[in-house]
């Protein structure tokens, strides 16, 4: 019998070892401009700066949307990738416990089309409107002979605030401790490279087409705007001690939990609490990836995870319900990791 071939992403032109090199090259770069007033390291979510009266944190976050703008261009749909790019922002925020305050897009096109970009904005807006933060400004660039006309690129940058004293930043996370996953809303906007080469190109899959297992044409599916969580763990924060948390976002579970956990943690993820949403296994399908492959590129149905002491589990959970994160569940537990091994995933 011939091997199924797999279609990674790497098969699909993304070279993330690459990309792991890239950043260990500029680390010395990034690291000579700062100073005792910056708190995170590589690693984090997003960076912390501390102001002068070193009790309030500054959090700031930046983003983009990847090649699912290929998908909007090609469905004719650009009123959703707006919500995707704060989403992407706002979410990685949040890691940290802060509130967002304001949000700043870029906007890079051939030439300008005023109708398809204030559709774009109108987006944003709403994404902002959800996180609770005001846009505060933006750039547009027209570039000419740079871009393929009628396609665009957009970057995001978010800027929140956190106490000092309701910080997180993982240090109080303990063998014992629960694993919360909140749930996504299907794919997100991480692994679109992939999906495009598995769906459109070699099984070819239409936008319009509505595959056997979804319940709606391939391009709502895929179009789906990333969830906001500002709203549900807004309240959560102020409640309860949140021990870490993680946004699931490219290299999926295995990849995000990691960087919520301290050294000397493993997290233990229970794969059966939860099934994943119908789009995953098309993915899969199509793709021929193992399970341990798509927890390492995908969200597979958790968006975010918190980690929480035991005893307050079931009250977070249900306060996460109350404010409309519906789903939310305990899918694992942090446990010691093997002597001399960086926080990692076991799926059992």
């Amino acid at each position: 019998m011939v091997a199924k071939k797999q279609l990674t992403y790497s098969g699909s032109g993304v070279n993330i070892e690459e990309a792991d090199r890239f950043v260990d090259l500029i680390k010395p770069f990034v690291r000579s401009t700062q100073g005792d007033e910056v708190l995170s390291s590589y690693g984090g979510f997003a960076g912390v700066y501390v102001l002068p009266d070193g009790k309030t944190y500054l959090v700031g976050s930046t983003d983009g949307v990847g090649t699912k703008l290929k998908i909007a261009l090609a469905a004719s749909r650009l009123n959703t990738v707006g919500i995707d790019l704060v989403a992407m922002c706002v979410n990685d925020m949040l890691t940290c416990g802060a509130r967002p305050l304001f949000f700043l897009d870029y906007i890079a096109t051939a030439q300008l089309d005023a109708e398809q970009m204030s559709g774009v904005v109108k987006g944003i807006a709403d994404g902002c409107t959800d996180a609770g933060c005001t846009l505060l400004g933006g750039e547009t660039a027209e570039m000419p002979g740079f871009y393929t006309p009628g396609e665009f690129d957009l970057a995001g940058f978010a800027v929140g605030m956190v106490e000092k004293d309701r910080h997180i930043n993982g240090e109080k996370v303990a063998a014992g401790d629960e694993i919360v996953g909140i749930p996504s809303n299907g794919v997100h906007s991480n692994g679109y490279s992939l999906i495009r080469k598995a769906l459109l190109e070699k099984r070819g899959l239409s936008l319009q087409d509505t595959p056997e297992g979804l319940s709606r044409p391939l391009g709502d599916e895929l179009l789906e705007p990333t969830k906001i969580y500002a709203r549900g763990l807004g309240k959560l924060f102020e409640q309860f001690e949140i021990h870490s948390a993680a946004h699931i976002t490219g290299g999926g579970l295995t990849g995000n939990i990691p960087r919520s956990l301290p050294d000397g943690c493993a997290a233990f993820i229970e794969t059966s609490s939860w099934r994943p949403q119908p789009i995953f296994d098309l993915i899969k399908e199509c793709t021929g990836l193992e399970d341990a492959d798509m927890f390492s590129t995908f969200n597979c149905g958790m968006g975010m995870t918190l980690t929480v002491d035991s005893k307050d589990s079931s009250a977070v959970i249900t306060s996460l319900e109350s404010e409309g994160c519906k789903g939310a569940r305990v899918i694992g537990k942090v446990g010691k990791a093997d002597d001399g091994k960086p926080p990692g995933v076991v799926f059992t």
